[in-house]
Order: structure tokens, then C-alpha cells, then sequence
């Protein structure tokens, strides 16, 4: 793994011709700028400035869980954050054969369960816990003092947002939980499926008037409940009506080295925002060609 932005220098230092003092440096013409990453000597008495580029771990080795954990870290204090997290094809498909796994490889799987294990809640769309064969979230022991440290769980609650509450209430995501599974949907859901849910202990969470969630009222009621680290694995429908809600706070975007062609879907669905909304990049990591980028509002 290597981290590719914020740049740091970490290329070996090359030899220098000795200049006229002795320095080990050939001297450079008056007034030239020092070379970006060179270190600033301080005057006489006076201590060096202290290095605002952060420190990473070393590079070309896998990275611990504890550094992808401080590496993608939520924002501190009590602010409501929702972040989303998906990968996509390097032609801008999300899915292959309707499920996103064989776009993944191995450190997109461990930043995927180190993000859930920050979390408070995973929310994510019925159609996707169809395709992708949810299951409920686990206690990892990599995570547990940080989590207790945060006063969370032992595991992030799952959020399924539906509307048609077409699902099984007999998985186990929703019999077997660790913590238990919310089934956030409109006011006007259909009732016998609502009763179903009910019937089998799904604690509901209404988010609309209609039977659609509204994605604004869906991250306050969450965070009413005191799920305020959110994270939404999609799919990209529901990404899509939180982008265009205007409540998604961050993206973190795996880039897959692969080509898929095709019709698949992209990261984000839905409808159109009448005028495109820029992130920023916070971070970018690279590993065996995959790219692992944050961006953030503003």
C-alpha cells in the first residue's frame, strides 16, 4: 500500500556534487526556490517549524487495521456524518454481473470492513441486500477498544431503506443480529408488509410521508437514534437520492484496475442535480493498481 496523496517525500536522497562549503549540496544560484519536500533549516535560536504533512506508514507493505482505521477515521466531534463507500470499473461500472465483488480484491475487502467496523449504522438499499446476500454485521476484535473508546456497539446496526418492503424477514440479517437491523421506509408503506416486519421484531424507522424514504429525513431520524457515524454501501439508486438530497458528506471510491463493457450501473443513480456538485480530495492510496480515494464536501 502506498499513499499517494497527501504527497510526502520518501524518495531516497540522491548524491549530491560537494559545493563550495562543504555541505554536501553544489550551490544554488541566488534567489532559487528550495525544491519542493527539501527541509527548511531554522535560524539560529529559534526551533524548527513543526511538519504539517501527516505521517504515513511505511510504503509496498500491507497496512494493519489500526492504520486503515486511523487513515479513514470520522470526522471528531458530535456532527452528523454521512459517508458512502463503493468501487467502480475503470469504465465507470459499479456491478459485473449485478454484484460489485468482482471488482474488489483483497485491501478493498479490508478497508470495506474497516469502515464498517467506524461505523454506527451501515445503510444500504433492499435491492442490494437482495443481490448481494446481506448479512448481518459482526463484532471484529481489531476494532473493539476503538469502538468502546467511541461508545459505540460491538458492531454497527444495518439500516435496509425500502419501499415496496419486498424482503425476507427471515434472513438473518434480520433474525440473527448482533445489533438489531432498522427498517427505514415512508409512512405509506404497504401495511401488511409492515406488519410482517413488526411481526418478526424489525425495529421501523419512518422517513417519509409517502411510501418513499426521503433521504434528509432518513440521516436525521438515524442520528435521532444516536446513529450519527453513517455509512451507505448503495447501492447506487439509493447513493444517487442521497447525492441529490444534498446529504452526502464523503465518498470513499475504490478505482478497479478492470474493463467490464456492458450496461452496468454506475456508482450513483437516480435523479439529475441541476448544477454538479465538486468534492475534494482528502486522501488517495494505491495498491497492486487499485486506487483508494476520499473526497469530501467543500
Amino acid at each position: 500500500m502506498r499513499r499517494l496523496f497527501p504527497v510526502t517525500d520518501q524518495t531516497p536522497g540522491r548524491p549530491r556534487a560537494v559545493g563550495a562549503a562543504g555541505t554536501g549540496d553544489a550551490p544554488a544560484p541566488v534567489g532559487t526556490p528550495a525544491p519542493v519536500g527539501t527541509p527548511v533549516s531554522a535560524p539560529a535560536g529559534r526551533p524548527a517549524p513543526a511538519s504539517d504533512t501527516p505521517s504515513v506508514p511505511a510504503q509496498d507493505r500491507e497496512w494493519s487495521l489500526d492504520e486503515l482505521a486511523d487513515a479513514y477515521a470520522y470526522p471528531a466531534g458530535p456532527a452528523v456524518w454521512l459517508r458512502a463507500n463503493m468501487v467502480s470499473a475503470l469504465d465507470g461500472a459499479a456491478q459485473h454481473e449485478g454484484r460489485s465483488q468482482p471488482l474488489s480484491n483483497a485491501t478493498d475487502m479490508r478497508i470495506f470492513g474497516t469502515l464498517r467496523g467506524l461505523a454506527d449504522v451501515v445503510v444500504v438499499g433492499a435491492e442490494t441486500v437482495r443481490q448481494e446476500g446481506y448479512r448481518p454485521a459482526r463484532a471484529r476484535e481489531a476494532f473493539a477498544a476503538r469502538r468502546s473508546a467511541a461508545g459505540q456497539g460491538p458492531a454497527p446496526a444495518v439500516a435496509v431503506v425500502s419501499a415496496g418492503l419486498d424482503l425476507d424477514f427471515g434472513l438473518p440479517l434480520f433474525t440473527e443480529p448482533l445489533v438489531p437491523s432498522l427498517l427505514v421506509t415512508g409512512a405509506s408503506a404497504p401495511a401488511d408488509r409492515l406488519a410482517a416486519a413488526r411481526a418478526a421484531g424489525v425495529e421501523v424507522v419512518i422517513a417519509g410521508d409517502g411510501a418513499a424514504v426521503e433521504p434528509a429525513r432518513a440521516v436525521r431520524a438515524l442520528a435521532d437514534r444516536g446513529l450519527r457515524r453513517l455509512l451507505t454501501e448503495g447501492g447506487p439508486r439509493l447513493l444517487g437520492q442521497f447525492v441529490a438530497a444534498g446529504v452526502l458528506d464523503e465518498l470513499c471510491l475504490t478505482l478497479s484496475p478492470m474493463l467490464t463493457a456492458g450496461t452496468a450501473q454506475r456508482i450513483a443513480g437516480g435523479p439529475d442535480l441541476p448544477v454538479p456538485e465538486r468534492f475534494s480530495l482528502g486522501s488517495l492510496l494505491e495498491e497492486d493498481g487499485f486506487l483508494f480515494a476520499r473526497y469530501h464536501r467543500g
